[in-house]
């Protein structure tokens, strides 16, 4: 790896800011000031400094957050701050939202910065089941309830679409709170759904992704980092 691109993956350092550290001597590989970014790093044996701290190549990481209301899981800042602003890891910024939540819709959210993992998340050949918690605001009768299960199971045609949603699985927690288990992933899918049914989601929490369960102990805007057996279940 060029050593410009080294500082950049290491540090906040910019390429060009980078490139000016290292005309001022800030830069040493192996105790030895290196001025030019375009020298090759072996970077399992070179060791790098940058005014005397050494630096080292952030891994992949994976994380669990319980997202709380009030935040957004795009890239781009926007009116709400961003998830990964609650995150305190080096370069937090790279993190992706694995399969991402409403500003208004809380629970588990995978944020992370290995794309071939987060492609076996949330890949819609993958189908992985997504599991949401919803209260409603009209409350529904047995004979509702009922109606509503069956007709999650056969699939709804949301509104401005042409296909059926695939067979998702409803279980009504009281008459007016459900937990819906879909495989898909589209806009704002699950208030669509019980628009579909003739109700309005008032607020949305996420439980489960496939055998992933939000972590109790996480409180709203509390996060950690995944252990190697959970990474390992997708």
């Amino acid at each position: 790896m060029r050593l410009d691109r080294f500082l950049s993956e290491t540090t906040e350092l910019t390429r060009s800011l980078a490139k000016r550290a290292l005309k001022r001597e800030e830069v040493t590989v192996n105790g030895e000031v290196v001025k030019q970014g375009a020298v090759q790093l072996d970077i399992e044996q070179d060791r790098v400094s940058w005014n005397g701290a050494t630096l080292e190549l952030v891994g992949l990481r994976y994380v669990m957050m319980h997202k709380p209301t009030g935040v957004e899981c795009t890239a781009r800042r926007g009116l709400y701050p961003r998830v990964v602003e609650l995150v305190d890891l080096p370069k937090a910024e790279r993190l992706q939202a694995v399969g991402r939540l409403d500003v208004d819709t809380t629970g588990l959210l995978l944020l992370t910065d290995d794309g071939h993992w987060s492609h076996r998340v949330s890949a819609p050949k993958k189908r992985c089941p997504k599991v949401y918690i919803a209260t409603l605001a009209t409350p529904w009768s047995e004979a509702q309830a009922q109606d509503a299960v069956e007709r999650v199971a056969e699939g709804l045609l949301l509104d401005g679409e042409e296909e059926l949603t695939h067979p998702a699985e409803l279980e009504m927690l009281s008459p007016t709170q459900a937990r819906l288990a879909i495989t898909e992933g589209r806009y704002h899918q699950v208030k669509r759904m019980f628009a579909a049914l003739g109700n309005h989601v008032e607020t949305l929490h996420r439980e489960a992704i496939g055998p992933l369960v939000l972590d109790e102990s996480l409180a709203p805007g509390e996060w950690r980092e995944l252990t190697a057996d959970e990474v390992a279940l997708f």
